[in-house]
């Protein structure tokens, strides 16, 4: 009996030790990732992000819901720079901690499905060089948010097969609520595991009260974004229509199933097919085929769709991953195949840095330009533009400041009585963010737009007797206005084309009242 207590407690201390080990091993690599964000933040990161501008803008009208996105980013973000400030560093550090932290439960993930130290390597490994997981990290978005959540959920649903605990659902139904403030995306995923629950041996949980207070407490959290659409006749739906039936119009089912190799990179490319065939065929596998039914699910909902960024799936790559670093650990552990598992860590790692710079802005813009003619790789934008020298994914990280330049050098020409009643108008969120953020050191009023929350937001108290306009037409101006003169244009060397040689317009007079004329210029895209 003595023996076997002796045995045992040792048992407990050998399990200590590994578990201490393992997560070691996962915090060393989720650091990794986390360093590789700070570097760039530090010394590189190009710009402020077109979209982290808007989000910034968004945090300054804090509400329950917004045209193009549900409001948990942006209450994240309004925290943030109470807290941290507005620099690049700070604004970016959350998306930085979020990748960080898929990294570790993407490797944890792997253990939990039974692997070994690889499997948890190759897998965190994965998620590191993963170019959209970089790029997701690079600025603030809800992105990097969503496919952490994505993740954690994954990884509650493994706990959940493996130990069959009904403690676990309710923190699903937290992981799922909280995925749905963040991006109506994770409707896919609550879907998958629907789907998953109905064609598993996990079918049985669907006769207890489990998986419908998982559901009740998702739809209770989502609950604001709902009533917010309901009170804003449905702006979401309208946005998501607008999108596929415009920017995103030539973007087919091709697009988005090549798309997955290329944003996850790949390099892992062997990786992420493992972990399909690991949970539909694999012998260990079976026990969570649900998860490879979530993702087929979520994949065929975004293929059915038609006009689906391929960067839409991406957060279901993690348990991809997780499941794929299992099967090649088992298929490289036979005895002659052994000496490939370094192998194919080194390149992993050696693929990783390679194309990093592609999504991580890290090089210096000409140096980047010249090594992606170099790799061959042209520049390229999910939205039907012309493209300059950049993908549209760095581009978007120019001329802003430049903008917003411009405007105030017109506007400070004004009188006082003037610029009291003169708006700052321009089409896009970018265009309206860029003036808001960058226009507070050059004491310019807050702008006013047609585009998706800039709409919303409204005129204000401006008649439009005096308008600065940045961008458009000179036509479309003197449509509406009794006298418009050119007073100056912003150039900017990297930008999107359609940023380029900006004009900007001093406009008097409407032709039409402000309250007549803004219900036609809503613009949700």
């Amino acid at each position: 009996m003595r023996i076997r207590n002796r045995v045992r407690t040792i048992s407990r201390a050998d399990s200590h030790s590994v578990a201490k080990g393992t997560i070691a091993l996962l915090l060393i690599l989720a650091m990794t990732k986390l360093v590789l964000h700070f570097v760039t933040n530090i010394w590189g990161g190009y710009g402020y992000f077109r979209d982290e501008l808007y989000y910034i803008a968004c945090s300054e009208h804090l509400d329950i819901g917004y045209v193009d996105h549900p409001p948990f980013s942006i209450w994240m973000l309004a925290a943030s720079r109470w807290l941290l400030g507005d620099s690049l560093f700070a604004l970016r550090l959350l998306p930085a901690l979020a990748g960080a932290g898929t990294v570790f439960f993407t490797g944890w993930m792997a253990r939990e499905l039974g692997g070994g130290r690889f499997s948890l390597v190759i897998a965190s490994l994965a998620s590191i060089v993963s170019l959209i997981n970089l790029a997701m990290g690079t600025f603030f978005s809800m992105n990097s948010f969503d496919i952490l959540l994505w993740t954690l959920s994954a990884y509650i649903l493994i706990r959940l097969i493996k130990t069959g605990a009904p403690r676990y659902w309710p923190l699903l139904g937290l992981a799922l609520g909280v995925g749905l403030l963040n991006k109506t995306g994770v409707l896919w995923l609550g879907v998958g595991i629907f789907a998953g629950l109905l064609l598993t041996l996990q079918r049985a949980w669907l006769k207890t009260k489990w998986p419908w207070i998982t559901a009740a407490i998702a739809g209770g959290l989502f609950l604001p974004y709902i009533l917010w659409n309901i009170t804003h006749d449905f702006a979401h739906l309208e946005f998501i229509r607008n999108t596929s039936g415009g920017k995103y119009s030539s973007l087919s089912y091709v697009t988005f199933i090549t798309g997955q190799v290329l944003v996850q990179n790949p390099i892992t490319l062997p990786i992420w097919v493992a972990g399909v065939v690991f949970y539909f065929f694999g012998k260990e596998g079976k026990t969570f085929r649900l998860l490879g039914v979530t993702y087929l699910s979520a994949f065929l909902i975004l293929v059915l769709n038609q006009h689906s960024k391929a960067e839409y799936l991406s957060p279901a790559y993690g348990f991809l991953f997780a499941g794929g670093g299992v099967a090649i650990e088992g298929f490289l552990s036979k005895r002659f195949l052994r000496w490939l598992k370094p192998v194919y860590g080194f390149l992993l790692i050696a693929g990783g840095l390679l194309l990093a710079p592609l999504t991580l802005p890290i090089l210096p813009v000409e140096t980047y330009i010249e090594y992606a003619e170099t790799l061959g790789v042209a520049p390229s934008t999910f939205e039907n533009k012309e493209l300059g020298k950049l993908p549209q994914f760095y581009a978007d990280m120019f001329g802003w400041e430049e903008k917003a330049a411009a405007v105030a050098n017109v506007f400070n020409t004004l009188s006082t009585e003037e610029q009291s009643r003169c708006a700052i108008f321009a089409d896009n969120y970018g265009r309206c963010a860029a003036i808001d953020f960058f226009g507070k050191w050059h004491n310019l009023p807050r702008s006013v737009g047609r585009h998706n929350n800039y709409w919303i937001w409204g005129p204000g108290e401006y008649t439009g007797d005096l308008v600065l306009v940045l961008g458009g037409n000179l036509e479309d101006k003197r449509d509406i206005f009794e006298r418009v003169e050119v007073v100056a244009k912003v150039n900017c060397a990297y930008c999107m084309p359609y940023e380029n040689n900006l004009v900007v317009y001093l406009c008097r007079n409407l032709k039409i009242p402000i309250q007549e004329l803004w219900p036609r210029l809503k613009h949700y895209d």
